[in-house]
């Protein structure tokens, strides 16, 4: 319906305005689909690429900017666990430990067995998250032609799942209960093997390899104490309890130590960066689409 405050003699003039205006806006929304959105598409592949190189096992013979490293864990209020951790790539090839005991003051040592290695499952999945959203980039080159400012959204939305998933394995470690703990594969890791009232874990927090240890004392069958079996969790309390084998058990001392892991730090940064950049491209799409409309409107 015309706008009656408009007089007739106005509107053949608007109407060549408006189909100038319309013309320019589609040339830049076809010039954003065909140019700008090719752009961003390799930004988004060399950042991801950078960051998947953070995950690639070196390669022998040749340069990698991953390399076998070894950390210290340590704190800075406690000393009651010490050690060395070497991680290369998803894998801690080994870990040396030592354990001072609350009680007696004596230095318990620990280390994997040398045909040993444990796979960090959020190193790994992190990694699969950046393949997923490389593959998805690569299927979309310089000779794909975008028809719709939709079919670009739905690209972005696909990828930023993806690096939002890899970025989210590596910010929230999983939750275990104590018996989850207790007989999981890494108990079965060290030389010599862990005494029954220790358990570790190991885990990743942002840019931080973390270890765990948990010192366990047997409550008695006899006991008083009300038994309540603690949930699942990333860090346990002490006085948790749990029950294996018959057998109730309640934490009487928790130790913590970390380390940083450069590399893992950098990876998270270009998670940043790429879902910004993917973000960004998403606005200039949306602007493009709701000045076209708001054109249209002002014509009606």
């Amino acid at each position: 319906m015309l706008n009656p405050q408009r007089s007739l003699s106005e509107l053949p003039k608007m109407s060549a305005a408006s189909q100038v205006e319309r013309a320019v806006l589609a040339e830049e929304f076809n010039w954003l689909l065909k140019e700008e959105v090719h752009a961003v598409l390799k930004q988004l592949q060399d950042v991801l690429k950078e960051a998947s190189r953070r995950f690639t096992m070196p390669t022998p013979g040749l340069e990698s900017q991953l390399k076998q490293e070894n950390f210290i864990l340590g704190s800075s209020t406690m000393d009651q666990v010490k050690g060395v951790l070497t991680l290369q790539g998803e894998a801690l090839s080994q870990a040396d430990i030592n354990l001072k005991v609350a009680k007696s003051s004596q230095v318990q040592h620990f280390q994997f067995r040398e045909d040993k290695q444990w796979k960090l499952q959020q190193i790994q999945d992190a990694r699969n998250h950046v393949t997923q959203a490389l593959q998805l980039l690569n299927s979309h080159d310089e000779n794909y032609d975008f028809k719709t400012g939709a079919e670009v959204n739905k690209l972005m939305d696909a990828v930023m799942l993806q690096l939002t998933r890899a970025r989210n394995r590596l910010t929230t470690p999983a939750s275990m209960t104590l018996p989850e703990l207790a007989t999981s594969g890494l108990m079965k890791m060290f030389n010599p093997p862990m005494p029954g009232d220790v358990m570790v874990n190991f885990y990743i927090n942002l840019s931080k390899l973390c270890l765990t240890v948990y010192q366990l004392h047997v409550l008695p069958p006899n006991t008083t104490k009300n038994f309540k079996p603690s949930a699942s969790s990333v860090l346990h309390n002490p006085g948790a309890m749990f029950e294996l084998n018959n057998n109730r058990f309640e934490v009487s001392h928790v130790h913590k130590v970390e380390c940083v892991v450069p590399w893992l730090n950098d990876t998270l940064v270009f998670f940043t960066i790429s879902l910004q950049l993917c973000q960004q491209l998403k606005d200039k799409v949306r602007v493009c689409v709701c000045a076209s409309l708001l054109l249209i409107a002002v014509v009606i």
